[in-house]
């Protein structure tokens, strides 16, 4: 009797179920914990389970306005990333110049570095510069790797968009604004959106970069940061940090669904 080829193997399955299972059930123990009665400590199992602390953490001012500065960077940053980023990978995809590969290399070099070594950088050079710590300093050190991420997404579409197509359109007698609007727009847009999710989840919770730029501004991980440090209410920081799950995983998840036929939609187009 023969084997279906693809069936997965057993232990294969075994070893990404241990995995995930890895992965995971620290992110279950924080969901479980934020409904725990215990106030100060970790019990297993909990005393008992209870809603009160989501009413806590919905009063608590702190959080609210960290959260707040929390969205409104990653916000930010990932508006000067999509543009930033959109037209660097258009001079890179679309001509042949000396130094390209160089600089692309220098374009993804944020993120392939210690972040530490980024925070340090960037403060150091805030500092020699005079620039004060403030809300636009932390976007500054946000957009270095969100950038970054818009870039990446924007570059492979432009690689997979012919240059035919523009072509065609200029000979019809488009403008640049028009066929970016009819004719790039199009192919590229999904990988914008999804480069732009992903840049606000990675801006969202980042922590390393934001210690070394914010001054005495706190955004909600760095919040989540202090509060594990000097603990009121352990109870509070696991249901912020199940909000910072949510929001983090929901534009990975939709980024991941609107990459995922981007082939075949410029190949479609193309034809």
């Amino acid at each position: 009797m023969r084997s279906d080829p693809r069936r997965t193997p057993l232990g294969l399955s075994v070893a990404a179920g241990a995995g995930l299972l890895f992965l995971l059930l620290p992110l279950a123990l924080i969901f479980l914990y934020a409904f725990s009665t215990e106030e100060k400590s970790y019990q297993w199992p909990p005393p008992g389970l209870t809603l009160k602390w989501f009413e806590v953490t919905w009063n608590r001012p702190d959080v609210w306005q960290a959260l707040t500065l929390s969205v409104q960077v990653a916000a930010v940053s990932t508006a000067i990333a999509l543009v930033l980023g959109t037209l660097c990978a258009a001079a890179v995809s679309g001509s042949k110049f000396f130094g390209r590969e160089t600089i692309s290399l220098l374009v993804i070099l944020p993120i392939a570095l210690p972040g530490i070594i980024t925070g340090i950088a960037l403060r150091s050079a805030f500092s020699l510069a005079d620039i004060p710590f403030s809300f636009w300093t932390i976007i500054l050190g946000h957009a270095t790797f969100c950038i970054v991420v818009v870039y990446n997404n924007a570059v492979a579409r432009f690689r997979r968009t012919s240059g035919s197509l523009i072509e065609a359109s200029m000979d019809l007698g488009a403008d640049g604004f028009q066929t970016f609007r009819h004719v790039i727009l199009p192919n590229i847009g999904t990988a914008l959106l999804a480069g732009g999710m992903l840049a606000f989840a990675l801006s969202f919770d980042e922590v390393i970069v934001t210690t070394f730029t914010s001054g005495q501004q706190q955004t909600l991980p760095i919040w989540m940061l202090e509060e594990l440090v000097r603990p009121r209410q352990r109870p509070v920081t696991n249901v912020v940090a199940m909000v910072v799950v949510v929001v983090t995983f929901l534009p990975i998840l939709a980024a991941f669904y609107l990459t995922r036929g981007g082939e075949q939609t410029v190949a479609g187009m193309g034809k």
